[in-house]
C-alpha cells in the first residue's frame, strides 16, 4: 500500500479517516462544506499530503484511526446500502450503534444472506473488491432443477452470457435434496448478480443463496444478524498476503497463436492456482522445453544436439560483445514459476476473542434447512 503521507486525492482522504463514502465526499464538496485553510475546496480532485487543516462543516478533521475490519452474517430482506428510498431496512439498522463508520466491502442482494465485510478503510475495501487482487468469494445455492458435475466443471472455463463475460467458476454439486441440488461455487470476480444470472442460464431457479467465505475469512457459526471483529494480527497478515501477491504477480500478456484458439489456464498441482496458462507437474519441477519447430534437424528427421553450457565459454571467447550478449542470455537462469505464484492465505475462522453482542432474547439457533 502507498505511503500515509504520499499525495492522494481529497475525497480518498476523507473516505480512509472514515468521514463518509468517495462519492459521498464528493457531494459534500459539490456543496461547498469541505474546506483547506479556511478556503472552500471546489473540486474533488485536489491532491494534497494529508488532512492538516482541512474541515467538514467548519469542524476539523480528526485523526485516522487504525483499520478495523468486521465480520456481519447478513440476513435476507436486508439491503446492503446507507439508505434506502423505498424506506425498507439495511445493513446499518440491524448493526450496533457503538461501532464506528462503517463501508461494506462488495453487496449482497436483498434475498441473499451470509459474510459480508465491513471495514473502517475505504483503501482496504477497494483491495478486496478489485477482480484483479484477485481475492476468492465461495457461496452455497440450494436451487430448483437438474444440473450434472459435468456441467458445472464446465464453468472453470468461464461463461458468457447475453454480451457479458463472467471468469472462471470453480462450482462443485454438494447434494440432492428432492427436486432441489446445493451447488458450492467459488469466484474471484464478484458481477452483479453473478451467481444467480450462472445457475438460472444452466436452467436451474435460485431459493436461497449464501456467502460462506470471502478471502481467508469465512462464515463458520456466526448467528445471523451477529457481527465480529476480526484480530488485528490476522488482518496485518493478509494485508501482508496482498502486498506480496501485487509484487509477485506477473504481467498478463496474450499471446497469438495463428490458425487456433487460446486455451483457458490451466490449474496448477501443487497450488490450485494458474501459472501462465500452463500446468506445472507436481512436486514444483519444471517441464523439459520442447523441441522448436525451426530447430536444425539431422538426416531421418532427428532433431540435433542442443550445445551444452560446458562447451559454451570456448565459443564465446572468440566471438564478439554481441555474440556473447547473446549467450549469456541463452544460459541465463530463468526465474522460478512457483516463486511467482504468489500463495493462498489460509482460511482465519471466527475466534471466540472477537467482539460478539449478546444474544437477543427469544432467538433461536437457527440449523441449516
Amino acid at each position: 500500500m502507498a505511503d500515509e503521507r504520499s499525495p492522494h486525492r481529497i475525497a480518498k482522504l476523507l473516505a480512509r479517516a472514515g468521514v463518509a463514502s468517495r462519492r459521498e465526499v464528493e457531494r459534500m464538496i459539490a456543496e461547498g462544506r469541505v474546506a483547506k485553510d479556511g478556503v472552500v475546496l471546489d473540486t474533488p480532485a485536489t491532491v494534497l499530503p494529508s488532512l492538516d487543516g482541512v474541515t467538514v462543516d467548519g469542524a476539523p478533521i480528526a485523526a485516522a484511526e487504525p483499520t478495523r475490519l468486521f465480520l456481519f452474517h447478513k440476513p435476507t430482506g436486508v439491503l446492503t446500502a446507507e439508505r434506502d428510498p423505498a424506506g425498507r431496512a439495511t445493513i446499518y439498522d440491524r448493526l450496533p450503534k457503538d461501532l464506528p463508520r462503517l463501508v461494506p466491502v462488495g453487496r449482497l442482494d436483498l434475498n441473499t444472506e451470509g459474510l459480508l465485510l465491513l471495514t473502517t478503510d475505504g483503501e482496504l475495501k477497494r483491495q478486496l473488491e478489485l477482480p484483479a487482487t484477485g481475492v476468492e468469494r465461495s457461496y452455497r445455492a440450494r436451487a430448483y432443477g437438474q444440473i450434472s458435475q459435468a456441467q458445472l466443471e464446465e464453468l472453470i472455463h468461464g461463461i458468457e452470457i447475453e454480451g457479458v463475460r463472467y471468469g472462471a467458476i470453480d462450482a462443485n454439486l454438494e447434494r440432492r435434496t428432492g427436486a432441489n441440488v446445493w451447488i458450492e461455487m467459488t469466484l474471484t470476480e464478484g458481477k452483479n448478480r453473478e451467481v444467480r444470472r450462472v445457475l438460472e442460464h444452466l436452467g436451474l431457479r435460485v431459493s436461497r443463496l449464501i456467502r460462506t467465505r470471502y478471502g481467508p475469512f469465512v462464515l463458520g457459526d456466526l448467528p445471523v444478524g451477529d457481527i465480529g471483529e476480526v484480530r488485528v494480527a490476522d488482518l496485518i497478515a493478509f494485508r501482508q498476503t496482498l502486498k506480496a501477491a501485487a509484487r509477485l504477480r506477473p504481467p498478463v500478456a496474450d499471446v497469438a497463436v495463428t490458425g487456433s484458439r487460446r486455451a483457458p489456464a490451466s490449474r496448477s498441482v501443487s497450488t490450485g492456482r494458474s501459472v501462465a496458462g500452463v500446468p506445472r507437474p507436481a512436486g514444483g519441477a519444471r517441464a523439459a522445453s520442447p523441441v522448436r519447430s525451426g530447430a536444425p534437424q539431422r538426416a531421418g528427421g532427428a532433431p540435433s544436439p542442443v550445445r551444452t553450457p560446458e562447451r559454451a565459454p570456448a565459443k564465446r571467447a572468440a566471438a564478439g560483445p554481441r555474440d556473447s550478449r547473446l549467450a549469456a542470455k541463452e544460459t541465463a537462469p530463468k526465474p522460478d514459476e512457483q516463486a511467482l505464484t504468489p500463495a493462498r492465505p489460509e482460511r482465519i475462522k471466527r475466534q471466540p476473542g472477537w467482539a460478539k453482542p449478546k444474544p437477543k432474547s427469544g432467538a433461536r439457533p437457527r440449523g441449516r434447512k
